[in-house]
């Protein structure tokens, strides 16, 4: 599933800046279009993580979600994306220095 929200008017501009998500990402061993389209949403996943933002402000600042509104289901999202970001700090970037090493 596909999701874009748009939570309510005070949240219109911020949500109007984040992209189409799938509830679940890709799961594989390698790199997806998926993956490199959202590389700053993982990212930004890490940051809060490391600086012990609650999932809740996650959710909603970065998928636009209310997680008041569906409790399980944002909190799947936050979990199966923070897990994909974990996964490219410890394989995937791997495969971004393959890439840029073929490129010199």
């Amino acid at each position: 599933m596909v999701n874009k929200c748009v939570t309510c008017d005070d949240e219109k501009v911020m949500a109007q800046a984040i992209q189409a998500f799938l509830d679940k990402p890709p799961s594989g061993d390698s790199l997806t279009s998926y993956d490199r389209e959202h590389m700053k949403l993982y990212m930004r996943l890490l940051d809060a993580e490391r600086d012990g933002a609650d999932w809740r402000e996650a959710v909603r600042i970065l998928f636009g979600l209310d997680p008041d509104s569906d409790p399980a289901h944002c909190r799947s999202i936050h979990d199966a994306h923070l897990a994909r970001a974990r996964w490219m700090t410890e394989q995937g970037y791997r495969e971004l220095v393959r890439e840029s090493q073929r490129k010199t």
